[in-house]
């Protein structure tokens, strides 16, 4: 049993690790790269569509390496699980705290009442998204580790 819940826990933050990595390096590049009105909408429809879904999968990719850290906790990889899970809580409260914000505002903009500094917003929640994808990176790089 604990040997499934290690391979789902680690395929489920690999699965967001992916998702992220393409937000940060595909999707926002393309974008980016459409005239003005049609990348500021699309922006704002991938805000609605994926900040409904990514509370759910990062704090229950939390919950999951929790679980696993709590069930393997006299085994020599608890504490590579154990900075995991630190590092998802890093995660999250760097998307409360820094992301959700920008998110929530960013997400009802239009054209017509977009705020004149949008792209300086969107800017910065690209950087705060990078830094965020690297701690995610690292936090699947240690469950990988307990892995193995």
């Amino acid at each position: 049993m604990i040997n499934a819940l290690q391979v789902f826990t680690t395929v489920i933050v690999g699965l967001m690790v992916g998702v992220e990595l393409s937000v940060a390096f595909v999707m926002n590049r393309i974008f980016n790269g459409l005239p003005e009105d049609s990348g500021q909408l699309a922006r704002s429809h991938g805000g609605r569509m994926l900040g409904a879904l990514m509370p759910f999968w990062y704090i229950g990719s939390l919950v999951l390496a929790a679980i696993w850290a709590i069930a393997e906790w006299d085994d020599s990889g608890a504490g590579l699980v154990v900075t995991a899970a630190a590092l998802l809580i890093v995660s999250v409260l760097m998307s409360i705290l820094l992301l959700v914000p920008i998110n929530n505002r960013s997400k009802t903009w239009t054209p017509e009442n977009r705020p004149a500094d949008w792209k300086e917003q969107m800017n910065r929640w690209d950087r705060y998204h990078y830094a965020r994808v690297a701690v995610l990176v690292a936090a699947f790089a240690f469950l990988v580790s307990a892995l193995v």
